[in-house]
């Protein structure tokens, strides 16, 4: 797979992936949020395990890979938004994002490199501390402006445990994409880490079922659509092939990019105010995405060899 494409698809997901917010906030106000994401996954996860069998026919992973196909779903879906969008409920979204978003490429280069799945880096490891900057930069006037009350602490740990979560599944998850296929990943892990979603929807969601009986407003069906199409059956399908294609890390500084084009798209479509302050935080984040991709090349530049004396 070459470079460039690699890039292409980092850039497409990107894109995608910052544009799902607006998503995902047009839906959670009208829809119970863990049956929005939980619907949403079981969707995506029907058609693309569909298209896996009508393609190459039905593969069931046995043994140790069901086990760990049954591990990654639960991580990356499951054990991953339940968490989250619970957590939110008492933590500001602005200081939700800052946490999650910078744990997630952090977490990934940590279980990248214990798991044997990542090299370690020191450039790449200070190109994911300016994307944290430049984060908590990008979201500071709504971090310095919120109440913090006394289930915070709850609510922070719950969003980065979602973080964890999720990275810990997508490096396990690693090994199965090169045997089964990113189709038929990431179609399997959607499938069941959504029902494991629904069931927690039904235990947390006292109006699980109401939502489903009723017509949703067409805001929350966009939303929905949007969701499963550009989020899941393109986005996650793409990410599953970034995770397999150049790691872990690389893959994972999609963090430091989705939030700068969520913010600026905002600003675009609903008028939202950009601030210099905002700017630079964007700058910042995209130079450690940079850095992310290129930390190989950059510590060739920066940290050249020593040649051995002769």
């Amino acid at each position: 797979m070459s470079a460039s494409r690699n890039l292409a698809k980092f850039l497409v997901l990107c894109l995608v992936w910052g544009l799902t917010w607006i998503a995902v906030k047009v839906g959670v106000n009208a829809v119970p949020p863990i049956l929005f994401a939980a619907t949403r996954f079981m969707a995506a996860g029907v058609v693309l395990v569909g298209y896996s069998v009508l393609r190459g026919g039905l593969v069931v992973p046995q043994g140790g890979n069901m086990v760990r196909l049954l591990v990654v779903s639960l991580l990356m879906i499951t054990l991953c938004y339940g968490p989250l969008f619970w957590g939110m409920k008492f933590v500001p979204s602005g200081t939700a994002a800052v946490l999650e978003m910078s744990l997630t490429p952090l977490a990934l280069l940590a279980f990248g490199i214990a798991l044997g799945e990542e090299r370690w880096s020191l450039v790449r490891f200070c190109a994911m501390a300016i994307g944290v900057v430049g984060l908590t930069v990008l979201f500071a006037p709504e971090i310095i402006g919120s109440e913090i009350g006394s289930t915070t602490v709850f609510g922070l740990i719950a969003v980065a445990w979602a973080a964890i979560s999720s990275a810990w599944g997508s490096v396990l998850a690693r090994p199965l994409i090169a045997d089964y296929g990113s189709k038929f990943l990431s179609g399997s892990t959607t499938l069941i880490g959504g029902s494991g979603l629904f069931v927690l929807s039904l235990m947390m969601e006292p109006d699980t079922f109401g939502p489903m009986a009723s017509l949703w407003s067409w805001h929350a069906i966009a939303g929905w659509l949007f969701l499963v199409i550009f989020g899941s059956l393109i986005g996650y399908s793409i990410y599953m092939q970034l995770l397999r294609d150049i790691g872990p890390a690389k893959a994972g500084s999609f963090a430091f990019v989705s939030p700068a084009i969520a913010v600026a798209v905002g600003a675009l479509l609903a008028g939202e105010a950009v601030t210099p302050l905002g700017i630079t935080g964007m700058i910042l984040m995209f130079l450690a995405a940079g850095g992310c991709l290129f930390a190989d090349k950059l510590t060739v530049l920066l940290l050249p060899p020593v040649k051995a004396k002769v």
